[in-house]
């Protein structure tokens, strides 16, 4: 569970997201001093889906969860309370990197389709499908073109998404992920 502490007087009562509703995302993550997180966007996996949540418009915040059928985002307003009261457990806060390996994981793993991020998907899965075969992990050298592969999925996915008008889609990431 969070280590979660009040430092502005107000009643205990409600839920986190209750607390600030109407307040800007940078007075929400004032008022709740949270283990690991202490900005937006914050990236979470919520029982193995990634759950980022952001700054949105007029000093609101965001949840987004990823969609596995599609690849995109859908609302995830309703995990608030979940991802920021729940860590531990099933529930991780992660890092901008660590987030964008595991979408681009679970996009290679459940969509199927033609072009060039496909083809790349399948190339991971080929160096994975090889190593596995040869009863080894993946080579220090394999797991590096892994990750890179997988952050220039990210960006091409991510663009796509907002070509498509995906408002929760943001190549950015992978820029901050290290």
């Amino acid at each position: 569970m969070a280590n979660v502490n009040r430092d502005d007087g107000f009643d205990e009562g409600g839920t986190l997201a209750e607390a600030c509703v109407g307040a800007s995302a940078a007075a929400y993550m004032r008022h709740w001093k949270l283990d690991g997180i202490n900005e937006l966007p914050a990236y979470f996996e919520h029982y193995d889906t990634p759950v980022k949540l952001v700054a949105a418009p007029q000093g609101s915040y965001a949840a987004w969860k990823l969609d596995r059928r599609t690849g995109g985002w859908r609302p995830a307003d309703d995990l608030v309370d979940d991802v920021i009261g729940g860590i531990g457990g099933e529930i991780y806060v992660r890092s901008a990197d660590a987030f964008v390996q595991h979408v681009e994981q679970l996009r290679g793993r459940y969509l199927r389709g033609e072009g060039e991020i496909f083809a790349l998907y399948e190339r991971v899965r080929a160096i994975g499908e090889q190593a596995v075969g040869a009863k080894r992990s993946c080579t220090s050298e394999e797991a590096a073109l892994i990750k890179g592969i997988r952050r220039r999925t990210f960006v091409m996915f991510e663009k796509q998404l907002q070509q498509a008008g995906d408002p929760a889609a943001d190549p950015t990431i992978a820029s901050t992920a290290s």
